[in-house]
């Protein structure tokens, strides 16, 4: 039984992730009379949603030592505002506790919590930097959208950041807000000065 439940989570992960990758990749369209460097495009959807609740899940990829920085980062000028924020990297599951499992085991450990913590979550908070978005991260997204989390979104990333439509309308349109600007450090005032004046 508990082999067929493995299995079938497998499955719906490979689904999730293979419908995401496609929906991520989306080519974007720029507008070539714009100033690139000094765009400023955040966005915000109308929808309002209950503001309760300061428990983040901060869904980003974690390859690379500049993504875990940059996560770790922006994971605590959140914390200095006051929110509780999961970060996979540091909080998910350690190096002692994967000892002894094949790579099955440790993919299935991974998604049970990031999922379980995603689910305790109040707001999904996500890093949109990259080509297209990290495939995991567009699940994450996933998931905390259809179950109703306050979703907001970080992005930076110039290769993809014109005028036009420069995101899958199935990601954009999760985000009650999206932070964009290719300035990393006005965009990280921006979201300072948010915080100062809002909930997220």
């Amino acid at each position: 039984m508990k082999n067929k439940l493995s299995l079938i989570i497998k499955i719906a992960l490979c689904m999730a992730v293979l419908f995401m990758s496609v929906s991520c990749a989306v080519t974007s369209q720029s507008d070539p009379s714009s100033d690139i460097n000094a765009q400023n495009t955040s966005v915000e959807n109308t929808e309002t949603k209950d503001k309760s609740g300061k428990k983040v899940y901060f869904a980003g990829p974690l390859f690379s030592h500049a993504e875990r920085e940059y996560n770790l980062k922006m994971a605590e000028l959140l914390e200095s505002y006051g929110y509780e924020v999961f970060l996979p990297q540091r909080d998910g599951i350690m190096e002692l506790d994967m000892e002894g499992k094949d790579s099955e085991e440790i993919a299935a450990m991974i998604f049970e919590e990031d999922v379980r913590e995603i689910l305790n979550a109040d707001i999904v908070f996500m890093i949109l930097d990259g080509r297209v978005p990290d495939e995991g991260t567009c699940v994450e997204l996933g998931i905390g959208f259809a179950n109703n989390k306050r979703c907001y979104g970080f992005k930076t990333d110039m290769r993809s950041a014109g005028q036009g439509l420069d995101l899958n309308p199935m990601i954009s349109q999760c985000f009650i807000r999206i932070f964009k600007n290719t300035d990393g450090d006005k965009l990280i005032e921006e979201l300072k000065q948010y915080l100062a004046e809002n909930e997220l």
